[in-house]
């Protein structure tokens, strides 16, 4: 298919396993541009990107802003749990777009608040009404974890990266207390995200195992399956306690940021959890506070469901540049 050139920017959603691209007018995504590859398939993500522009019939695209699951300084980016570097430089010598731009994932994902379907976003733990600058927070989890805050100022949208995942694990009970030794000798340091995401999932499986001296193991889409048909009562404890500890992590957090806007959750593992969070005891971890448990009610939390919600904030951020 043939597009008009110097006329769309190109979007990239740069995940550990798959990187999704499209093509964007404004912050509106085109239809039927949305195109996903697999990465283990490419070099690099300068191949990726000209198989896309080649899927899109030689596409010439006038910006370009990728989504990277990874910390981004100084205009380079390194991937957490990919071995790809990406730069500027890289950018635009495989899209040939005059405005390049590189974001962390969950930046992106801050960037798309606003833009985003509301169909596509579901209300976990309701909260007052918001003011148009209330700060807000998105929190990844799916292959990996982590979260951004998100600032509305009168000069703009600021969101600022971490590396969340990498900080300790908390530790509330004795079980949790066995379950970051566990993680900590499989893989030396007890982090949230060796709990909080796909794997951690089953990790906390094999742990739940180890603890009833019946060791089994299974994928983290088996567990979320046997959560639904309710075949496996260790999967659902292992979602109980991934849940609780989610919970907790996703409340330290808010009260780091005082997100009065809202915690939005995003990312497969939040999507897939989504429909259990508040059986399974979200809800109240979050709140756990202390005396602090009243507090934290003013923070909502949503999920977005929106498989391409970083491509959209790609596209907004974009806009922003260059608002003219």
């Amino acid at each position: 298919m043939a597009h008009p050139k110097n006329t769309y920017s190109l979007v990239a959603d740069i995940g550990g396993t798959n990187t999704r691209v499209a093509l964007a007018e404004g912050r509106a995504i085109v239809e039927g541009t949305i195109r996903r590859y697999r990465n283990t398939d490419f070099a690099g993500l300068e191949s990726v990107l000209r198989k896309y522009v080649e899927d899109e019939g030689g596409v010439d695209p006038i910006a370009a802003c990728v989504a990277v699951a990874g910390p981004v300084r100084d205009g380079k980016a390194t991937m957490t749990n990919l071995d790809w570097t990406i730069d500027k430089e890289t950018l635009s010598r495989a899209t040939k777009a005059e405005k390049v731009a590189i974001l962390n994932d969950l930046q992106a994902q801050g960037h798309a608040l606003g833009y985003i379907d509301p169909a596509n976003i579901r209300t976990i733990l309701p909260g007052p009404d918001v003011q148009p600058h209330a700060a807000k927070l998105v929190v990844g989890v799916g292959t990996g974890f982590n979260a951004a805050p998100v600032f509305d100022l009168e000069q703009g949208r600021v969101v600022t990266p971490s590396e969340s995942g990498h900080a300790n694990l908390p530790i509330r009970t004795e079980m949790e207390l066995r379950l970051c030794q566990f993680v900590s000798t499989a893989h030396g340091f007890p982090a949230v995200e060796d709990v909080l995401s796909g794997r951690g999932l089953e990790r906390v499986y094999a742990f739940l195992g180890k603890e009833a001296d019946d060791p089994r193991e299974r994928a983290s889409h088996e567990i979320m399956s046997a959560c639904e048909d309710d075949s496996d009562p260790r999967a659902i404890e292992a979602a109980r306690l991934f849940t609780r500890i989610l919970g907790t992590v996703c409340g330290n957090l808010s009260l780091i940021q005082l997100p009065f806007g809202g915690v939005y959750l995003v990312g497969g593992v939040s999507r897939a959890f989504a429909p259990h969070l508040t059986s399974f005891g979200f809800g109240d971890a979050f709140r756990d506070k202390g005396r602090f448990a009243g507090f934290m009610s003013n923070f909502a939390v949503h999920v977005i469901e929106d498989d391409y919600a970083a491509l959209t904030g790609s596209a907004a951020h974009l806009v922003a540049l260059d608002p003219a």
